[in-house]
């Protein structure tokens, strides 16, 4: 029995990043030769058993065959006798296809060290386009190591432009989806996960609602960059820099999905494009099985970002009612994240990446003083018939006098 790390560790290490996880794979054994020694088995489809002291997990050795549809029709033979170069063989990327024995000899049978060397993400064999789940992960990984000067081989991106082409991508969950994008948003650059995607024409299937937003055209005065495709890159780059959130870069990524579904006799205007991206981001949302927590921030930013850039214009019961849209006095931390959002918005516009955001500081303040308001105090004294409309009421007095001190052009009506 020979035991080799294999996989992301041994790519990492070869970067010199950080290793995040050890995954170990066992050549010339059995299930129960491994649960003889306490390794405690946890895999369904093919043998993985946790080491019984460090937990990492260890794989027996093992080859795929293509027997059905989607990312798991796949037959295995975790036999003792499939070799190691048989089991690197069956892995995505030739950077994720290297082994390092006990001893620190590093075993790279496809030339993973090469295409690290030469910033390369490549297939390691024909059979890469059995699995549509690669076109994804494949994406994932040039989101993540896009500030290493990685980019896709074009005879790597043409065989996920042939699984999208097949229709296989459609086999895949929604969990799946969602789980690789997600993890994308938290990566480097997740502007280049939706890039990728489009190159290879997934995006149009995954995400149509933001594929379509590239070529609509805005007015150059406000948005010189012109495209809302590129708009919404430059918005996702922004929310990067403002926050690692992965929920606040979604909402970037999404914001504008309406300006998809605008009245085209009227473009570059897209009047009213708030209200018509909701519907949509709820196709997204069930579709992909997007947790609440991303969804619901996107729904506001989606909603009131064009009202918060115009905030200094807005009256004192209009910005009540934003601020209980957001529900601010319960989630000052979702009005942060909705604040970042909406930042990266404004300044995801091309040469307009660094202009000043005061929307910001204004809406806090004003939550911040409002927030000091007693309210059981005041409903204790005043015994109010109808304590919700008694407690707005009183909100929206005290915001008349925080605007009209804050913003004396803005009046208290």
């Amino acid at each position: 029995m020979d035991i080799y790390l294999v996989g992301g560790a041994v790519r990492d290490k070869l970067l010199n990043l950080p290793i995040r996880d050890k995954d170990w794979v066992v050549v010339g054994s059995t299930a129960s030769a491994i649960k003889e020694q306490g390794y405690l088995q946890v895999g369904k489809d093919f043998p993985v058993f946790l080491h019984p002291e460090t937990k990492q997990e260890y794989a027996l050795a093992r080859t795929e065959r293509k027997v059905g549809a989607g990312y798991l029709g796949f037959e295995f033979d975790a036999s003792e006798s499939v070799t190691l170069e048989q089991d690197l063989m069956r892995r995505d990327l030739t950077i994720n296809a290297i082994a390092e024995a006990d001893d620190g000899e590093i075993i790279d049978p496809y030339n993973g060290r090469q295409d690290i060397r030469d910033r390369v993400l490549r297939h390691v064999s024909p059979a890469f386009a059995e699995d549509p789940l690669r076109v994804l992960r494949v994406a994932k990984f040039s989101a993540r190591f896009a500030a290493l000067g990685f980019r896709v081989a074009p005879e790597t991106l043409s065989l996920m432009r042939d699984i999208v082409n097949s229709g296989e991508i459609e086999t895949l969950v929604p969990e799946r989806i969602w789980q690789e994008t997600e993890q994308a948003m938290g990566s480097a650059a997740p502007d280049v996960y939706i890039r990728v995607l489009r190159d290879c024409g997934a995006l149009k299937l995954l995400l149509p609602e933001v594929d379509r937003l590239f070529g609509v055209p805005q007015p150059p005065k406000h948005h010189p960059e012109v495209d809302t495709g590129l708009h919404t890159l430059l918005s996702l780059q922004q929310a990067v820099k403002l926050s690692d959130d992965p929920v606040v870069r979604y909402a970037a990524l999404v914001h504008d999905v309406g300006k998809g579904v605008t009245d085209t006799a009227k473009w570059p205007s897209h009047f009213d494009h708030e209200r018509l991206g909701l519907p949509l981001l709820l196709d997204i949302t069930k579709r992909l099985h997007v947790p609440n927590q991303y969804s619901k921030l996107a729904a506001l930013v989606c909603e009131h970002h064009t009202k918060l850039h115009r905030i200094l214009e807005l009256r004192p019961a209009t910005l009540l009612k934003l601020i209980e849209s957001l529900d601010g006095f319960r989630r000052p931390e979702r009005v942060q994240k909705f604040l970042l959002a909406c930042e990266a918005d404004a300044r995801g516009r091309t040469g307009l990446e660094q202009r000043d955001y005061p929307q910001s500081a204004y809406l806090i303040a004003m939550l911040s003083e409002l927030s000091q308001l007693d309210v059981g105090s005041l409903l204790k004294e005043a015994k109010p018939k109808n304590p919700q409309e008694f407690v707005s009421q009183s909100r929206l007095s005290l915001l008349g006098d925080i605007v009209a001190r804050l913003n004396p052009s803005q009046g208290t009506n």
